[in-house]
């Protein structure tokens, strides 16, 4: 879905035109409150310990995806993004699994 509309150059799927940021302020304009926008906590073992993630649902979404492309689950794409985030003396995972899924819907996989 967020490839879609980033991957959409003339905007064709998109009824109502216009840029892509006043596009975006469609979706959280008053009565139009988009799901993706909320937060959703999700408790995980990472390497046997439990730890909980508080993500909007959009990241998710996209992590869900990466999850199936690798043939694997969340967990172990989080798991995969934590013990990178380490090595690269990342300490805030929850900034990390953000950024990982930007530039994974930036590539266009």
């Amino acid at each position: 879905m967020i490839a879609d509309f980033i991957n959409n150059p003339d905007r064709t799927n998109n009824p109502d035109g216009g840029t892509p940021l006043s596009q975006l302020f469609g979706l959280c304009a008053a009565g139009r409150q988009d799901k993706e926008f909320l937060p959703e906590r999700r408790s995980l073992r990472i390497h046997g310990h439990s730890t909980t993630i508080r993500l909007e649902r959009a990241f998710w979404n996209v992590l869900e995806e990466l999850a199936a492309q690798e043939d694997i689950t969340v967990v172990g794409v989080v798991t995969k993004i934590y013990d990178h985030c380490q090595f690269a003396n990342q300490k805030n995972l929850a900034s990390c699994l953000r950024v990982v899924c930007l530039k994974f819907i930036n590539i266009g996989l």
